[in-house]
């Protein structure tokens, strides 16, 4: 079973092929992706309009090249997957809108593929996570805890009250001189920097519940940075990137706990706990939660960081899950800028 899987949600354009064989084994055959980091980095963050005419610009050619590295033409997929939302709805439309043109050409299916379940089901493709599992999904968007059940069956345990996650370092970097992208910016200036320097607030920690907020670790961060002389001394900049990647790193496993004991209290073992989205590549967050998973006696699992962020085989596997349980869609789905995954029960 091959499914070819166009992303084009944010600022990442992205063509994956994965393939499954008859024992179940799957394969990446085909993983291209284009980012727009340049195009960006004079606004220090994703400007919508630059954004989908970047994707209309390069799309083609990521298709093609997709095809090449795999070895195979368009007739001989089985399904072709777009991401049809959540997402700038720009962007979202130049790759629900290719892949249905793709799909009408060869007579393929077409699945149009949430792009957080896309996250979801990654670790199903790399580690095989047998459902339930926890899910933290960790994004520039998005900020949820969720427990898998089933392709499609979502329960939101948790998500964010104002911010995600990924904004909150976006946001961050941009006011300590950084730049764009802030996540991978901020981790990179903390290895210089001691986390006890600067004493930032934890939103939420400690109280019952799985909800997230940011934006009082962003206003504390702001505040910070007005106090210092400027320009910033970079034994500040490193200091602040090191506490900053800390208290994040504390405040997703506290959240990730508080939901570890709401599924005890439900009588549900999870198999593992899985994080999943761009922020998931941050090796101090992935440190904390190895810690949480092995306290509650269950695999702690994160993609390899290439598909941590947006990609293009994350939206061919999560194709793939639906084609093969007959979850198909018509070329008359709608692109939205919107879509919660407890929705996907309903669809």
């Amino acid at each position: 079973m091959l499914v070819l899987g166009i992303e084009t949600s944010c600022d990442e354009t992205a063509v994956g092929i994965v393939q499954e064989a008859g024992t179940g084994e799957a394969r990446i055959r085909a993983n291209v992706v284009a980012t727009q980091f340049e195009e960006h980095k004079p606004y220090g963050g994703v400007v919508p309009e630059i954004a989908a005419r970047a994707h209309l610009d390069k799309i083609d050619d990521l298709v093609r090249r997709a095809l090449a590295e795999a070895g195979v033409t368009l007739d001989d997929m089985d399904a072709i997957a777009a991401t049809c939302g959540p997402g700038l709805i720009g962007g979202v439309m130049v790759g629900a809108m290719t892949g249905k043109a793709l799909a009408a050409v060869s007579g393929k299916p077409f699945v149009a593929v949430n792009h957080l379940e896309a996250h979801a089901l990654t670790a199903r493709l790399t580690n095989d996570v047998p459902f339930p599992y926890l899910l933290l999904l960790v994004s520039g968007g998005h900020t949820q805890l969720l427990l898998v059940e089933g392709v499609g069956d979502y329960t939101c345990l948790g998500t964010t009250l104002d911010d995600a996650v990924g904004e909150c370092f976006d946001k961050a970097a941009k006011l300590v001189g950084l730049g764009y992208p802030g996540g991978p910016l901020v981790e990179k200036a903390a290895v210089g920097g001691n986390p006890a320097a600067c004493d930032l607030p934890r939103p939420m920690m400690g109280r019952a519940g799985c909800d997230f907020s940011f934006s009082g670790l962003k206003t504390a961060v702001r505040l910070a940075v007005m106090a210092q002389p400027q320009p910033l001394d970079p034994t500040f900049v490193a200091d602040m990137a090191a506490s900053l990647q800390h208290a994040i790193a504390e405040i997703l496993a506290d959240r990730a706990g508080q939901a570890f004991k709401q599924l005890e209290r439900d009588g549900k073992k999870p198999s593992a706990l899985v994080v999943g989205g761009g922020v998931a590549a941050n090796s101090a967050i992935r440190s904390g939660l190895t810690a949480l998973a092995a306290t509650y006696g269950v695999p702690f699992v994160a993609p390899p960081v290439a598909l941590c962020t947006d990609n293009g085989v994350m939206i061919a596997w999560a194709g793939l899950e639906r084609f093969r349980l007959g979850l198909t869609d018509g070329l008359d789905f709608k692109a939205r800028p919107r879509w919660p995954l407890a929705e996907m029960k309903e669809r």
